[in-house]
């Protein structure tokens, strides 16, 4: 058979010789990118022929993926879609997570009365297809010829179908075609696409027409997952919003003048200008979690964030995007409120159908003490929203009586489980339904004429209170992936499956022991939490014969198992992490190779990447090796049972000598981080007791437990990255993967120093971080031994994230890792739960053995990519574990009380920090539980900006009684209670001031 023709079309500058097929140009991000004007195409013959008994295939614009991808992915989407490369192009440029979501739409099939249609879509590489390609006209726009490339889709399909006999054949199902149904039908929301398709003989339907067109019952389920679009703020295919207002179609019928809510955003061309001339400012919006009238903007180009004062100057901002920020003049400049205000409770009677023609009255700002005055602004422009899908209920008191028993659409509002949002206006069919549900929400718009954004419905989650309902909307609110690994991942597993083992040396056809060291017979051991089955590290310790100490590291040798550029990979690299709740764990890799074939268990031979030292007495380095290894893990240890057994004196055997001679170099190793300047910092760790091992029921919750092992533990997996995150950077200067922990600003610190001072006469010095550890060392009060952790706790919230990051994409001097007072570092000792782990194993592989490291690794712009990645998921992954563990506590404290009150005893009851002081409350911390809380009063109180006091009468009942003064860092006795929150419908604990004042009356 011959090879079909290749046509090569070459499109020359007519400036230039015909040899200028090539050319480089700059990126706006300074990158340098070769340009090839020679597009090669083959015949539509060579490619597989899209199946021919499919009724009607539907084909998409690119803003219909945008907008409507719910409605896509819905189930009850009756048709195939027809997807261009054109399509799949731009979706990817615009937003890599709906390109994936798109992808993963194509490979699905369908299922029921539909299943013979097989999959749910087919892609078309129209920009590869001689027959479909279309050259870009003189003076064409590049999203003109793009709606051009579709539209001539949509018509050379229709009419391959169309010429088709097998499409006339009757398949006896509801799926076949009628007579007068088109092949091929083209959906757009641009008028003017779908105005130039119709012309040229191509059918075409908005979204609407065609979900109305559908027979009542698809019609009934997908209405409601229509998004609102076309009155929206935003430009076809332009990420920059421009200032207009747009009015809904029926608002323009009825000619009405709408009030405007909120400023017009300014010209994309305008923002630009005014932030690069240094006039206007770029940041992330911050909303203030206990006054929904008040956020910041954090900028790079100020010391300080930018406050945004006012529904008005937050300009319809929501947690997350990036705006672009005027200041105002300094005259006008405020300070911080220092009362709390409940968006539910300011927003309670507002009515869903209809806007109010003003916004809000707002009161204005008390005067601020001059040193809280800070540079105050408004938005003016969103260069990047972060509307994404949320987690909401429905908001009862939005419902007229008529929506409970009626099938017409229904405008309601739908509360976000996350306070940061504000609530969104959705139509809907089944407000009854909903009114019992935690359900997902997608922003589509925010008018400029709206109090509120418009948004459409999802898909129901599960009923309100249950576990099951309230999992998945935890993972869903912090957009954890949680899908079951598909058939394509899993066949990437060893064949053997759980029965894999490694392979005798002398019989090891898959050459699994080649470049390994055989350290079977070193007495290894690992040391993790209770519970653990992944387990990822162990250790051993011995002494040489020249009197020095041998100490190893082992990681599970996870890149053995999952190999670059196969489904498992890539599932790897978009989890990121694993994720662990309460009751729960969501893997990053497949179970069997998680807990089992990957994981270092005891008494069974595993592959494993190990770090070997030769150390002092002292703990100095003399030298350190890598290599690839197999291991026999002698035991499994918790925390606690490694340290009675490296404290019971009787025991002489070498696995006890040997973990007490890594305990002795870990106390040196932590002594010399210490005096370098790593911080000792703390955050709160609670321990959930379940009622049985086989029931998710909380019964109680402690603080957990310590011990030396623990710091054993870290101390060695701290020295492994260290050392490993040198020898990476050493062979790949440009893509080695690191982790950095950037010095905080100075100004993050300014409350807690000026706090410490006024409230307990102590100083904070910030300068570097070995005089910041050794003044939180003198945060004492002799009365108070919590005092030094509560001090270090919010010190802590004052710090930066670390992030993972690519060596080649910041100056070296930005490399050192703050906390731990180390010039470089990286992750190396979790591959089993952490990507960064799997690409850091991969490198140092190459480094050590001289094989050859995948393309990807060594290019800059992947590794930035894939590592963007990771941290979104990473910080997801931490925000998941606190949801999950508050509501645990909250049972465990509820089922302490039902306990408490049966025996004739009364609510929980435990000692508090102030950690902030408000006019109208006082935001405490419980040490016992790990828990935050606000206390609120119903009336305001006198507050002193300058001690952080507040006062409040001794006799609640009595404003004229004498006044006790409450300030920060006071300790106070809290009764604890949990009732439903309003906002996640889930318990909720709530505190009330018993001491030096009963505030259950205030």
């Amino acid at each position: 058979m011959e090879p079909s023709q290749i046509t090569i079309l070459k499109k020359r500058p007519a400036t230039q010789g015909p040899q200028a097929n090539t050319f480089w140009r700059k990126t706006a991000r300074g990158k340098v990118q070769k340009v090839v004007r020679e597009h090669y195409l083959r015949p539509a013959s060579d490619f597989p022929a899209i199946p021919s008994h499919v009724p009607q295939w539907i084909v998409v614009d690119t803003n219909v993926v945008l907008h409507q991808i719910d409605l896509l992915s819905s189930p009850s989407f009756p048709a195939p879609l027809l997807i261009a490369q054109t399509v799949l192009d731009e979706v990817r440029h615009r937003s890599l997570p709906l390109y994936n979501r798109l992808k993963a739409l194509v490979d699905e099939e369908f299922a029921g009365e539909r299943e013979m249609l097989g999959k749910r879509g087919w892609i078309v590489w129209n920009e590869a297809i001689e027959e479909t390609f279309l050259v870009r006209d003189q003076g064409e726009s590049p999203n003109d010829r793009n709606d051009r490339a579709i539209r001539h889709l949509a018509s050379y399909y229709g009419s391959v179908l169309a010429s088709n006999p097998a499409k006339r054949q009757k398949t006896g199902t509801s799926t076949s075609r009628s007579d007068d149904q088109p092949s091929v039908l083209l959906l757009t929301d641009d008028a003017d696409n779908k105005r130039k398709a119709v012309a040229g003989g191509i059918s075409a339907l908005s979204v609407r027409e065609y979900v109305e067109s559908q027979p009542t019952e698809v019609s009934s389920a997908l209405m409601d997952l229509l998004a609102a679009v076309g009155t929206g703020p935003e430009k076809k295919r332009g990420a920059a919003l421009y200032a207009e207002v747009s009015l809904s179609p029926a608002e323009s019928r009825a000619g009405l003048e709408l009030t405007l809510l909120a400023l017009q955003y300014l010209l994309p061309s305008v923002l630009q200008a005014g932030v690069k001339a240094g006039k206007l400012f770029q940041g992330h919006f911050n909303p203030n979690p206990y006054n929904y009238k008040e956020a910041t903007v954090a900028c790079h180009e100020r010391d300080k964030p930018i406050l945004l004062v006012g529904l008005e100057s937050m300009n319809r901002s929501v947690a997350g995007d990036v705006v672009v920020v005027e200041l105002l003049p300094e005259s006008e400049w405020k300070g911080a409120a220092d009362d709390v205000v409940d968006s539910d409770t300011a927003a309670k009677n507002d009515d869903p159908d209809a806007d109010p023609t003003t916004d809000d009255e707002e009161a204005p700002a008390p005067a601020a003490a001059s040193k809280d005055v800070q540079p105050t602004g408004k938005v003016v422009g969103i260069i990047k929203r972060n509307w994404r899908t949320y987690v909401c209920h429905l908001d009862r008191s939005s419902l007229p009586p008529a929506a409970l028993t009626s099938t017409t659409s229904t405008s309601i509002f739908a509360s976000p489980v996350s306070r940061s949002i504000p609530r969104i206006r959705i139509l809907t069919r089944q407000a009854a339904l909903l009114s019992s549900q935690k359900f997902l929400v997608s922003i589509d718009r925010w008018p400029v004429t709206s109090k509120y954004p418009e948004g459409h419905f999802v898909r129901v989650l599960g009923e309100v209170g249950s576990k099951e309902g309230e999992l998945e909307s935890l993972l869903e609110e912090w957009e954890v992936p949680y899908r079951a690994f598909s058939a394509a991942i899993l066949d990437c597993l060893p064949a053997e499956g759980d029965k894999w083992v490694v392979p005798d040396k002398n019989d090891d056809p898959k050459n699994v022991w080649a470049g390994r060291e055989d350290l079977r017979g070193e007495i290894i051991c690992s040391i993790d939490p209770p519970g653990c089955q992944d387990i990822d590290d162990a250790l051993h310790a011995k002494r040489l014969p020249n009197g020095n100490i041998e100490a190893g590291v082992h990681i599970a040798d996870v890149s053995h198992f999952v190999h670059p550029d196969n489904p498992m990979d890539a599932e790897a690299a978009s989890r990121g992490t694993t994720v662990y709740l309460v009751d729960k764990r969501i893997d990053m890799l497949p179970h069997l190779l998680g807990t089992n074939l990957c994981s270092l268990r005891p008494f069974v031979e595993r592959l494993a990447f190990s770090v070997l030292w030769e150390l002092t007495e002292e703990g100095d380095i003399v030298n350190v090796r890598f290599t690839k290894s197999v291991i026999a893990s002698k035991e499994a240890f918790t925390y606690e049972a490694a340290q009675i057994r490296k404290d019971d004196k009787s025991l002489k055997d070498p696995l006890t000598d040997g973990i007490r001679l890594l305990n002795s170099i870990a106390i040196k190793l932590k002594a010399k981080r210490m005096a370098a300047g790593a911080l000792n910092l703390a955050s709160p760790e609670v321990k959930i007791h379940m009622e049985s091992n086989e029931s998710s029921d909380p019964v109680d919750v402690e603080q957990k437990a310590l011990f030396e092992t623990n710091s054993l533990v870290e101390e060695f997996m701290l020295l492994a990255n260290i050392s490993v995150a040198q020898r990476i950077y050493e062979q790949f200067p440009q893509t080695a993967v690191l982790r950095r922990h950037a010095p905080p600003p100075k100004t993050n610190f300014e409350v807690l120093q000026d706090v410490l001072a006024k409230r307990r006469g102590l100083s904070l010095d910030v300068s570097t971080s070995g005089a910041l550890a050794s003044s939180l060392d003198d945060c004492i009060d002799p009365n108070l031994p919590a005092f030094n952790t509560l001090v270090r706790i919010m010190a802590t919230r004052c710090m930066l994230s670390a992030e993972y990051f690519c060596s080649g994409a910041i100056a070296r001097d930005a490399f050192g890792h703050y906390g731990l007072a180390s010039p470089i570092y990286t992750h190396f000792t979790s591959p089993i739960r952490r990507y960064a782990d799997v690409l850091v194993h991969r490198q140092l592989a190459a480094a050590v053995s001289g094989t050859p490291l995948h393309a990807g690794l060594q290019t800059k712009s992947f590794v930035e990519k894939t590592l963007e990645v990771v941290n979104k998921r990473h910080r997801s992954a931490q925000q998941a574990a606190r949801a999950s563990i508050e509501f645990y506590v909250a049972l465990a404290i509820q089922r302490r009380e039902e306990l408490s009150l049966q025996a004739g005893g009364g609510k929980v009851r435990a000692e508090a920090f102030v950690i902030r002081a408000f006019r109208n409350g006082l935001a405490v911390f419980v040490s016992q539980f790990g828990l935050e809380g606000l206390v609120t009063f119903k009336r305001e109180n006198e507050y002193d900006a300058e001690t952080y006091e507040i006062a409040v009468p001794s006799d609640p009942t009595d404003a004229s009684s004498p006044s006790v003064r409450i300030g920060v860092f006071d300790k106070v006795l809290v009764e604890i209670s949990v009732e439903k929150d309003k906002n996640t419908q889930r318990g909720r604990v709530i505190m009330t001031l018993i001491e030096p004042v009963n505030s259950t009356n205030a």
